[in-house]
């Protein structure tokens, strides 16, 4: 699926993108990875720890697999944690503001992950998990905490009559959730390759495996 440009700070790639026609240009494999920040299962056996720790950094040496892949994380809200819609809006406030610390920010937000969970965000407004959101990204990324906050922040309409505003990524969400509808993903994680769902792909997996599958399948 295609993703807008809006959302570039999502596409990672490793080389120079190409202006040029040319056949003999590759066109790359696509790695997709469906995740909610709030889902225990997209942190823990830590499948985006090892993507960054193991996989990304064994890509990035590899000039094979550098110059025929890239990497894109779909935002999944999963509904069943209400505080889901809540971390991902900081983040796409994050790729708002500065899509080249979106990657590093989700980062962030799964070793803190703990700290949305229900209990934790039992005795607290919506607003004031945002102010913590919006300190996590100042701390972790050092973009503003004030503009992060501002794009989160739900506050009364100018028009009195509108009681449903939403905040300043709504838009994005919206979008988001849109695309993933289209997929028919459910679970996450979800690996996607090259538009097909790669089942055989567990949360779980060490960097040696996926070091051995890249192998197999980037070609």
């Amino acid at each position: 699926m295609a993703l807008p440009p809006k959302f570039k700070g999502h596409r990672m790639t490793f080389t120079e993108a190409t202006t040029s026609l040319s056949t003999t240009n590759p066109v790359l494999h696509t790695l997709e990875f469906y995740l909610d920040y709030v889902c225990p299962f997209s942190a823990k056996p830590e499948i985006f720890k090892t993507l960054n720790e193991a996989v990304i950094p064994h890509i990035r040496a590899n000039p094979h697999l550098s110059s025929n892949l890239q990497l894109i994380i779909r935002q999944q809200i999963q509904p069943w944690h209400p505080s889901s819609t809540l971390v991902h809006e900081a983040a796409l406030a994050v790729q708002r503001l500065d899509p080249s610390k979106f990657w590093t920010f989700s980062a962030a937000l799964f070793d803190d992950q703990i700290a949305y969970f229900d209990l934790s965000v039992l005795n607290e407004t919506r607003n004031e998990t945002y102010k913590r959101l919006a300190k996590l990204a100042a701390d972790s990324v050092g973009v503003d905490e004030a503009e992060v906050y501002g794009l989160l922040e739900v506050k009364p309409a100018e028009d009195p009559a509108v009681k449903n505003a939403g905040n300043g990524v709504t838009g994005d969400v919206k979008a988001i959730v849109k695309m993933a509808r289209l997929t028919g993903v459910h679970v996450t994680p979800t690996v996607v390759f090259d538009g097909v769902v790669a089942g055989e792909i567990s949360s779980s997996w060490t960097g040696e495996q996926w070091v051995e599958w890249l192998g197999k399948n980037v070609v």
